[in-house]
This record gives C-alpha cells, structure tokens and sequence, in this order.
C-alpha cells in the first residue's frame, strides 16, 4: 500500500519549491533560464514512487520535480540552480545538468530527449551486471519526433533492456503545439510498433501515474523489457521563467488547473478518511519551512571561486 501522505507531501514541495525558483529568478538571482513544472507534479511523483533508490532516472530540462521525488535535498538543489558551490554540481550545472548519483539520477538535460540514451546505456548496464536495478527516463512530447527515441526504444526492445521511457505530454513543445508538428494519430503507436507495452495514462492522477508504473517496473525487473508510458498533463508556467504564453487559450489553462493533481489527492485522502483537513494544512506547513529553509541554505552558499574553474574539468 503505498504512503499517499507521502505522495501528497512530495508533490507539495515540488509546488512550492517552484515557486521559490520562480521568485528568485524574478528577483534576478538566478543565472540563466529555469523550466518549471507546476502543473505536472503528479508524473513525478507516481513514477519516482515505485522505483528504488538504486533505480536510475534521467531527466529532461524541465527536471525539479523529478529531482526531488527521486530524492535530491532541496537546499543543495537549490544551491545547485543559484550557482552555488554546496549545490549538487558545485554550482557548475545549474539547473540543466544537475545529477546526483547517490539517489540514481543521471541528470537533468538541456538536450530535448538527451536523457532517453542515458537512461537506455544505463539499463544496459544494469542487466549486464545482473542487478534488479530500472532505469526511467523522462522527456517531453517534444521529444517524441527526436530519432534517438527511436534508435533507444529499438535497442531497448531487442535486448529486453529494464527501461521505462516516459513522456511528460503537456501538449506544447517549447511554443508550439503538439498538434502543429506531431504527424500520427496514435501517439502510443511510437511504441507499439516496437512491441513495447504502451499506454496513455491521466498525468494530472498522481494514483493512476502509480499504478502504471509499478507495473511497468515489474516488468523490468522481471526481465521482460522496456514499457511506454504517456502521461498527458499541463505546465503551468511557460516554457521558461520569462515565457509570456501568448500563445495558449485562457480556456483550456482553466480546464487543466481544474484537473490540479495536489488538490485532487487531497479530495481522495479527505474522502477516504487517510487524514483530516488540519493533517494537510499542517504538512503543507512543514514543506513552506523546509522551502524557507533551502531558500536560506543556498542563498548563504558561496559561488565558486576563480581558482576552482578549472577543477573537475580534466580526470
């Protein structure tokens, strides 16, 4: 039985640690572009909550979110975005290129689909050590038009490779629709015609993104091959922090926030008597201070010094 407190609170922290971001790069502290992804918690958090921690992810550019649920501490995070040397990276990979290895994520990537072969060579690695370890990439609908999908599922199926590949659907590639650059009327037919098990899951359903994935591990881990999972779902934001998103309707973005998938768990755990409003609002309470408390972390790290740029460049 999974801990849908937990589910709940982890997809409050991504909420808010968004948030945060958004402020501070408002506030110009932020090197760079940010991509968020308020809007999208739920792919996250269901998918990161049937893996172990051993289990690998690879991430996409729009990556917080898959970072924390995979289990990255939100200071060093944060710390990372700043530029900061106690961020994950030193400071050196901001918010495109941060990885953690001691929680299995192979990083975030500024590449549309880059993490799609990561997560594939890392599937093969683990079979060829024997080891019972997944691997998971996430990448956007963008991505599903990239050739190295193609060539990674191919390989994935012809050598029965423990890899789930992911796409988090939120229906715009960069400022474009999907519609306007995505020929196919099936989008689970990018698997199919692999043999992959394909499916097309609600995204903004934290319990169905769940369902879908442990099966999908136990697959994997069975030895039976790569899973496709599309999980239709909704950034909030625009493609990155300054995006004006001119180019959607105020109608559909409506119709989406009502679909939110942080309230929606909080119906279920209300319904289902899992807990009391006041058990929610005092979690929800609990992450705005460990947020104030990232916020606090990284703003006091140090940048890197001159004399550190060139380590870590050479072995």
């Amino acid at each position: 039985m999974p801990d849908l407190l937990a589910l709940y609170r982890t997809m409050v922290l991504i909420r808010q640690f968004e948030e945060l971001v958004r402020s501070l790069y408002t506030g110009g502290m932020v090197p760079g572009l940010v991509h968020l992804c308020a809007g999208q918690e739920a792919s996250a958090v269901g998918i990161c909550a049937a893996l172990e921690r051993s289990d690998y992810i690879a991430s996409s550019h729009r990556g917080h979110g898959h970072c924390l649920a995979k289990g990255a501490r939100p200071d060093r995070l944060l710390a990372e975005i700043l530029g900061r040397t106690s961020g994950y990276c030193g400071g050196r990979s901001g918010s495109l290129h941060v990885s953690d290895p001691a929680t299995g994520n192979l990083g975030t990537n500024g590449i549309v689909g880059g993490g799609i072969p990561l997560a594939t060579g890392a599937a093969l690695s683990a079979k060829s050590r024997g080891t019972r370890q997944v691997a998971v990439c996430f990448f956007g609908d963008g991505a599903l038009n990239q050739g190295l999908a193609f060539e990674a599922m191919n390989m994935a199926a012809i050598w029965s490779l423990p890899v789930i590949f992911v796409c988090e659907n939120n229906f715009y590639g960069e400022f474009t629709a999907i519609e306007d650059v995505t020929a196919g009327k099936s989008l689970t037919a990018r698997g199919e015609v692999f043999d992959i098990p394909s499916r097309m899951i609600d995204g903004m359903d934290v319990l169905a993104v769940l369902a879908a994935a442990e099966a999908a591990v136990e697959r994997a881990r069975a030895g039976q091959g790569p899973s496709f999972l599309i999980c239709n779902t909704y950034r909030y934001g625009g493609h990155h922090v300054a995006d004006k998103q001119g180019y959607k309707d105020s109608e559909e973005a409506r119709a989406w926030q009502a679909k939110d998938p942080i309230p929606r768990l909080a119906r279920h755990l209300l319904e289902q008597r899992i807990a009391d409003q006041p058990r929610l609002d005092a979690l929800e309470q609990e992450v705005a201070a460990a947020v104030r408390g990232a916020a606090d972390f990284a703003k006091a790290a140090p940048e890197p010094a001159p004399q550190d740029l060139a380590s870590r460049v050479y072995a």
